[in-house]
């Protein structure tokens, strides 16, 4: 059974297209105006071996805010929609990423309940090219709203704003990755003592 997601998001301020197949080789086509935000949407396609492609057309001549949130929000919405009925899948994923000096931490679980706890380094540099630091949180923020899971990041220690931010990505994509694969004990199950994800 195919899990692939696919969801058009249109507003006055951006027009969204995102695809995404959970059960993909990592083939990536982004392209969403803001140069470092494609690179880690690049990150999480390749990373956790999902086909993805993102074609966001967004209001950049005000800044990139509303392109990234209403990115997030359609990539959230098509992972839900690929994820189906989460009938015999692991449900729970972590994995910890270093990228030189910083480390990233990433559990998840595909719970159908939005919660994110995140946590960073402070003081890191506000820009990364066109990409506000501040982003990362409410990238993740919308995300989480959108695919209806449990997310816990946390990055201990790191110096470089590219370093800090690339790392989470990575170890989201692997997290996800793992949580989504089908446990081949778990068969025609889905994963909750409720019966319901």
């Amino acid at each position: 059974m195919s899990r692939v997601g696919r969801v058009e998001r249109t507003t006055k301020e951006t027009s969204v297209l995102v695809e995404i197949d959970l059960d993909g080789t990592g083939q990536v086509d982004v392209s969403t105006g803001v140069g470092f935000f494609d690179h880690m949407l690049d990150q999480l396609g390749r990373h956790g071996l999902f086909d993805l492609t993102v074609k966001t057309d967004g209001d950049l001549h005000i800044d990139t805010h509303h392109t990234i949130e209403d990115t997030a929000l359609a990539l959230g919405a098509a992972f839900r929609q690929a994820l189906g009925d989460k009938v015999g899948i692991y449900r729970f994923g972590n994995c910890t990423v270093p990228l030189d000096e910083s480390l990233a931490q990433v559990t998840v679980d595909l719970s159908g309940r939005p919660y994110l706890v995140h946590s960073e380094p402070e003081n890191m540099a506000p820009m990364i090219g066109a990409y506000d630091t501040t982003m990362t949180r409410h990238i993740l923020e919308s995300f989480v709203a959108q695919a209806q899971i449990a997310l816990h990041v946390h990055v201990p220690y790191g110096r470089n704003a590219h370093h800090i931010v690339e790392c989470q990505f990575k170890a989201l994509a692997r997290a996800l990755r793992y949580a989504c694969e089908r446990d081949t004990r778990a068969e025609g199950i889905i994963p909750s003592t409720k019966g319901a994800l």
